[in-house]
């Protein structure tokens, strides 16, 4: 991988850490710190994470955390508005399309003033902003016994009698209970919410074996027919 020269990298010395990285600190603002090309490995909050090309990771403000980039490497840290912020602290994401796109619209653009700074900013927060929420968004039913089965669907290798049984209703019952509160049918909710769960795990960067085995699937491919019969789409599409 070639190597920016030093006296390059550091020309413009409020942007050397893009090549050189940087020691321990935190913002006051939610944070950015997406891998343009090579590699990066970050200290957060004393936990190590390793970043190839194309992948980020999403942080709360006030997270502590420095760098290292392995040579060649371009870094770009942006800041985001102070709502949006991640689910989690420290929230890892992998190769999403349409963050690489804004990205290199900022490395392209060279955004300066605050109106151009801004553009580019509300940009990120679209995309981030969709990515922190599910990518189907379910209505919760509020009967107890519906409440608390949606709590377990995604999870569950039960079948709708097994569940049913265990919280003491019919089978049938259960499902008129969803339609009612939710407007859904009980078998399309609990696949929804298991896709939810895969998404989730795709989207922070994970496999496609993974992500399958946490939503309940036994094989990837069980995982690709399930999108592909739910919505019609392909893994890469709901990464964003």
């Amino acid at each position: 991988m070639y190597q920016v020269p030093g006296r390059l990298a550091t020309t413009v010395p409020e942007n050397s850490i893009r090549f050189l990285g940087h020691a321990t600190h935190s913002h006051d603002e939610p944070h950015l710190v997406y891998v343009a090309s090579g590699s990066a490995r970050l200290t957060i909050d004393g936990e190590q994470v390793c970043l190839d090309a194309q992948e980020s990771v999403w942080l709360a403000p006030g997270v502590p955390h420095s760098a290292r980039y392995s040579p060649g490497s371009l870094v770009l840290g942006p800041m985001l508005s102070p709502s949006t912020l991640p689910p989690e602290p420290v929230h890892r994401l992998g190769r999403v399309v349409a963050l690489t796109t804004v990205m290199t619209a900022i490395l392209g653009a060279a955004p300066s003033t605050p109106e151009e700074i801004q553009v580019f900013r509300t940009a990120l927060d679209d995309v981030l902003t969709r990515l922190s929420g599910p990518y189907f968004a379910l209505p919760t039913p509020t009967h107890p016994v519906a409440a608390s089965v949606a709590r377990e669907l995604a999870h569950s290798a039960e079948s709708l009698d097994q569940i049913a049984a265990r919280h003491g209703i019919s089978g049938r019952h259960l499902q008129r209970l969803f339609v009612a509160e939710t407007g859904i049918a009980f078998r399309q909710w609990r696949v929804r919410a298991r896709l939810n769960v895969a998404i989730g795990h795709l989207r922070a960067g994970r496999s496609l074996t993974r992500a399958a085995h946490a939503a309940g699937y036994e094989t990837a491919s069980g995982l690709r027919k399930a999108l592909a019969r739910e919505v019609g789409v392909d893994v890469d599409d709901v990464r964003v």
